[in-house]
């Protein structure tokens, strides 16, 4: 840890940049193609491209693979001649990285040469054993003998590349790979261990930055009071009671009615899309200002994905100081906040480093619930105390049953329940499941997602005829004191052969109910007309009496 900053209990600071990698960091002034080199390099969209001048503010590096070498590069921000307000610390931590960095990349451009890049070049002069001066922007052959002009500028190598079309980009990895000298040096990027990512989201101006240098044991991050200063996603590493973290600290997120810049847009784009990559994510909430819609609509994004979440009351130590003022503060962020009822909520002061320790206990126990798996015999116990204690409710065409259920995935958490009909069960039931499995099951503060499926066979029901066909099979073998039964014919066969096994029949023709009736009805007016003509009869017979 610095002087300039807290520490918290627990928290070890490691490098993060790896010391045990060669390090070329990639400098120049403001839209010289610094970012689309990074880019063209680590073979990904990593950073953000813009014509926007000063677009990149804080260093960002990321592994690189050279020549079957593992390499850390790094992009920095643009230095500019004229440093006041947030250019004047953009400009300091690009070129605070120059000791430390075992090559240098001048990035300049062909066509022009701005008192910018001369006062670069005479900066960088000292360094000239471990720089090798770029010139960018070299995108066809008639440009390519302007780049005759800057071996003028006293630079032992110098190499014309087009960033954006790929030219040249092979003679600059031979550059590199000849000042490195890898095969004798360095070695090849060992397996990463397993550790703890973690996400800060939130508003801009709530203390991203700040915890995340707090945590990380560096700057990392430029801290300004300007909003929306951190534009990339910056990462860091630290140990906490002696599990590696890596912290993620991402551009604010604003309103899309309130994001007018192009650069502004793909920095949110690309800090939800940290959602992804993280295990669990740091929600931050300004405790002055309170929530607001688009912090819901943040929580809404990590329940669909199924990532853990803690929301992280900063600025804790700006309150008036009245009693119970913060716990009226985490009341009403409940109350706001229906949809993470089981998300953990920690008030912390990141300037001041208050509490940061309780919080990192809790993003812990977080990761544990989200890695952990419960047997399916557990689930199916408690589900049938769940079942006894509060049956699904009737519908119009009967009872809805659950008959059993698992535990399918980890991080995110799912089960599956087989159901009797998909069909219309109620939602109330689904989320009285959740509830029920966060209380007995161990997941008290994690998102939790359940899915139906209907029963398709009754494996109960399969069972038991499987037994039955067991038992009749037992029963026809002969004891030992026990006479030999007569072979049974082919038709006896057919007849004795257990309903479990066997070739399939089809089954009977069902009678309908109407022929019955139908039946009973001819029989009744049979029975009428001849008691008619009976009746007939005898008065016939009466008339011949009397004549």
């Amino acid at each position: 840890m610095t002087d300039r900053q807290p520490s918290v209990p627990g928290v070890q600071s490691v490098a993060s940049l790896d010391e045990t990698l060669p390090l070329i960091a990639i400098v120049g002034r403001p839209n010289t193609g610094k970012s689309t080199l990074f880019n063209r390099l680590v073979g990904k969209r990593r950073m953000i491209t813009d014509p926007t001048p000063g677009v990149t503010r804080d260093p960002v590096s990321e592994h690189w693979m050279l020549g079957g070498h593992s390499v850390m590069l790094v992009d920095t921000g643009g230095v500019k001649l004229d440093r006041e307000g947030l250019d004047h610390l953009v400009s300091e931590k690009s070129l605070s990285i120059l000791e430390r960095a075992h090559v240098l990349i001048l990035l300049l451009e062909c066509t022009t040469l701005t008192p910018e890049d001369e006062m670069l070049v005479k900066h960088l002069r000292p360094y000239g054993d471990k720089t090798v001066l770029v010139v960018n922007k070299v995108d066809d052959y008639n440009r390519e003998t302007l780049v005759w002009n800057y071996h003028s500028l006293g630079y032992q190598r110098v190499v014309g590349i087009s960033a954006a079309h790929g030219l040249g980009i092979g003679d600059l990895e031979d550059t590199l790979m000849g000042m490195l000298d890898l095969d004798e040096r360095f070695d090849v990027l060992p397996q990463k261990d397993e550790r703890i990512k973690l996400a800060v989201l939130g508003k801009p101006n709530t203390g991203k930055s700040t915890l995340t240098n707090l945590l990380v044991g560096q700057e990392v991050s430029i801290v300004s009071d300007i909003p929306g200063t951190t534009r990339d996603v910056v990462s860091g590493d630290f140990l906490y009671k002696g599990t590696p973290f890596t912290i993620l600290d991402t551009a604010g997120i604003r309103r899309k009615s309130k994001v007018d810049e192009d650069v502004e847009y793909y920095s949110v784009n690309r800090a939800i899309k940290t959602i992804d990559e993280s295990n669990v994510v740091l929600l931050m909430i300004d405790a002055q200002e309170g929530i607001a819609d688009q912090d819901k609509k943040i929580a809404q994004l990590i329940v669909r994905r199924g990532k853990g979440v803690v929301l992280v009351l900063n600025k804790i130590d700006a309150l008036s100081g009245i009693q119970n003022q913060l716990e009226a503060i985490k009341d009403r962020v409940r109350f706001l906040f229906p949809v993470l009822t089981f998300a953990p909520l920690v008030g912390v002061s990141a300037l001041k480093a208050t509490d940061v320790h309780i919080l990192l206990d809790t993003v812990y126990a977080v990761w544990r619930q989200l890695n952990k798996r419960v047997d399916t015999a557990d689930v199916n116990n408690a589900l049938k105390r769940w079942s006894e204690a509060y049956q699904p409710p009737r519908s119009s065409s009967g009872y809805f049953k659950v008959y059993y259920g698992t535990q399918v995935s980890v991080a995110p958490v799912r089960f599956l329940f087989f159901v009797n009909k998909k069909p219309g069960f109620p939602e109330i039931y689904v989320q009285f499941l959740k509830n029920s499995i966060r209380r007995d099951l161990g997941f008290p503060s994690i998102p939790i997602e359940v899915e139906l499926r209907e029963r398709r066979r009754n494996p109960a029901g399969m069972a038991s005829l499987r037994s039955e066909g067991e038992g009749e099979m037992k029963s026809s073998v002969p004891a030992d004191n026990e006479k030999p039964r007569k072979p049974a014919s082919a038709s006896d066969t057919r007849k004795a052969q257990p309903e479990g096994g066997g070739r399939a029949k089809a089954a009977p023709k069902a009678r309908k109910p109407g022929n019955k009736a139908a039946k009973g009805k001819a029989d009744e007016r049979r029975a009428v007309s001849r008691k008619q003509s009976q009746q007939k009869k005898g008065r016939m017979e009466q008339k011949r009496a009397k004549g």
